[in-house]
């Protein structure tokens, strides 16, 4: 293996036993996660960068699953929201009486 992979590949299993640490607590750090996390995908570019100079491959984390909903969905959820807030804020309608 080479030394570049090698050193790229022990940060990034640094970086995921990190991160394991922060977010398998039973009290979890917002800021704690979210620098693992960033510590995380720092090591993950550099360990894909590290691969391509030596063999030319791929990113190896090209094509993984991201987690929640799909864009398509969210889009759809905030089109509903933003129509309901426009009708509940817009106008409101005053109904006119005639006097007889």
């Amino acid at each position: 293996m080479s030394k570049k992979i090698d050193a790229a590949l022990k940060d990034l299993k640094k970086a995921l036993n990190s991160h394991a640490d922060a977010v398998g607590g039973s009290a979890v750090s917002l800021k704690k996660a979210q620098r693992a996390t960033a510590k995380v995908a720092a090591a993950a570019s550099a360990y894909a960068e590290a691969v391509h100079a030596k063999s030319g491959m791929d990113n190896p984390f090209n094509g993984m699953v991201q987690p929640g909903l799909p864009e398509s969905t969210i889009a759809s959820l905030h089109a509903e929201r933003d129509a309901i807030a426009r009708s509940l804020t817009g106008p409101v309608p005053v109904p006119v009486h005639k006097v007889s």
